[in-house]
């Protein structure tokens, strides 16, 4: 039927796997043991684990490298206890939400680890929300701090959002306390255990577009998605990871949280540019690069001549998320960089649900892989039942990594156990899963989710829009992109240009249309819903 996972085996041959890949990444070095399990209970699973527990260990080595240079692991924890130790004298508590929406820098990294020391909520923010959008979310979340970069401040004005700011990257001067005044003045002794573990909370999107609060507790993770994760991913100890992803974005996140867990030197950028990736990955030799599949795209658009003047032999993990992966683009790159490529598919709620190696997107371009031990991936039909092989139908996960619920109430639908990742899919007849889409309206553009009806709402808001219905489309570089079907009001003028800023400076920069299309009125059907197959051309 449709159930596939990768748990069977008798004892003796599942004993043998976990002693084989637990021990190819380096979790069965004594000491390495000993710090992190003491770390773990101590703080749960969340970056300030790793991260601590390295210092103990490898207090001299570099433990990240970002645009300002490089910090060791032993900085990083003095610092990040001494943030920890300032918002706590800030009033600060454990149980709060504080809001993290900074760029890919040293700041984000030493705020998660005083978050994780002081056992609040941390609250991942999105850098390209809006200003409404973001106050919104502060308020709705119950947020008493904001630790932001300096290019955000302006979004902050008016009321709402939260009373204790700090910034934590700046050029200039700052309207609020800066996190390097906060490590200055506040002692970098541990602080007090947390009562409570920390917890993480991604936003995602929910059924009218408004971002929601996906809550994660900081639980420790079974044996077996462990052994899961690695055995079909190969990460390993002490090395080098390149997270270009955003960390605020689930899959730059999690190489966060493992790099750390791993003792490995973490580097950063804070804005993506292709060819700058490059010239890092060559200057800093990473084995493994985190990616959305967007950043693949612009990479391999730059010059072939371009590419050339890199050396980027030491990438022997490519791990690519966020957004579905084209067959194409997988085969492009590993034609351009070797077979290092691995497609992980989930989602913030469903956390991991397959993961496709680099052997198995050379045979099946576009497969998501098979899941990893651990995890129960189902196809069931509209009516709960499984399906067979080569039949698609709706994807059902099961894992001990998955959310709690919504902050705002509210959950995924779930059948027997399992819950829904509300994505569409099948396997082949190799137990390969294959993902065709979404079993909603939803858009997934460069790695964000987008619903129409946002977008569609505020575009009718506009004086010279009569109506609007936006789709999704195709787009080679995003995946999907957003295209807009407008009806004017009579004797009203209006650019797409006029339109594009306008729903620009009301929602995040993902969700601007990328065309506008101008028509006499929508299709509908007999019930006056409007027909997005047609608009789409596909029926």
């Amino acid at each position: 039927m449709g159930i596939r996972g990768t748990g069977a085996g008798g004892f003796g041959s599942r004993m043998i796997e976990t002693v084989s890949v637990l021990g190819g990444a380096g979790f069965l070095n004594p000491r390495f043991l000993r710090t992190l399990s003491g770390e773990i209970r101590r703080l749960g699973t969340v970056p300030a684990t790793g991260f601590s527990a390295a210092a103990v260990r490898l207090p001299h080595a570099t433990g990240l490298i970002d645009d300002r240079g490089a910090v060791s692991f032993g900085e990083l924890n003095r610092r990040g206890n001494a943030i920890a130790n300032g918002l706590r004298a800030a009033g600060v508590a454990p149980g709060d939400s504080v809001g993290l929406m900074c760029r890919n820098h040293r700041g984000f990294v030493e705020s998660a680890i005083a978050l994780g020391k002081l056992g609040v909520n941390a609250l991942l923010l999105n850098t390209g929300f809006a200003g409404p959008q973001l106050r919104d979310v502060l308020a709705r979340e119950g947020a008493t701090a904001l630790i932001y970069d300096e290019e955000f401040e302006a979004l902050l004005t008016g009321d709402g959002g939260a009373e204790k700011r700090f910034v934590a990257w700046h050029e200039g001067k700052p309207a609020a306390a800066t996190l390097d005044e906060l490590a200055r003045t506040h002692s970098a002794d541990e602080p007090p255990p947390p009562p409570r573990y920390g917890r993480m909370t991604i936003l995602t999107s929910g059924t009218t577009g408004t971002p929601k609060g996906a809550k994660r507790e900081a639980k420790r993770t079974s044996l077996d998605s462990l052994v899961g994760l690695f055995g079909r991913m190969p990460l390993r100890r002490e090395s080098t990871v390149m997270v270009a992803a955003p960390a605020f974005h689930s899959w730059g996140g999690v190489h966060l949280l493992l790099g750390g867990l791993l003792s490995c030197t973490i580097v950063m950028r804070r804005r993506f540019d292709p060819e700058g990736t490059l010239a890092a990955i060559a200057e800093h030799r990473p084995r493994t690069l985190a990616v959305v599949p967007v950043m693949m795209q612009r990479i391999l658009a730059l010059p072939p001549e371009v590419i050339r003047r890199y050396d980027c032999s030491s990438l022997e993990v490519v791990a690519a998320s966020g957004s579905a992966l084209p067959g194409e683009l997988a085969l492009r790159w590993m034609d351009t960089f070797g077979d290092n490529l691995y497609n992980f598919y989930g989602s913030t709620e469903v956390a991991q649900a397959s993961i496709a190696t680099p052997d198995e997107l050379r045979a099946a371009p576009g497969t998501a892989g098979r899941p990893p031990r651990g995890t129960v991936v189902r196809i069931f039909d509209e009516e709960g039942r499984e399906v067979p092989p080569g039949v698609t139908g709706r994807i059902f996960v099961g894992n001990d990594a998955q959310f709690e619920g919504y902050t705002g109430g509210g959950d995924k639908e779930r059948i027997q156990g399992l819950m829904s990742s509300g994505d569409v899919g099948y396997f082949d007849e190799n137990g390969l899963l294959f993902v065709k889409g979404r079993d909603d309206e939803m858009i997934i553009s460069g790695g964000e989710n987008v619903f129409p009806k946002e977008v569609e709402d505020l575009l009718a808001d506009h004086p010279s829009v009569l109506e609007a219905a936006v789709v999704g489309v195709p787009d080679d570089e995003f995946g999907q992109r957003l295209k807009a079907f407008v009806v004017l009001r009579p004797d009203q003028t209006v650019t797409t240009g006029e339109l594009q800023e306008y729903v620009k400076q009301h929602l995040a920069r993902y969700k601007v249309p990328r065309e506008i299309v101008f028509i006499d009125e929508l299709p509908r059907n007999t019930t006056g819903k409007v027909l997005k197959r047609v608009l789409r051309g596909d029926g």
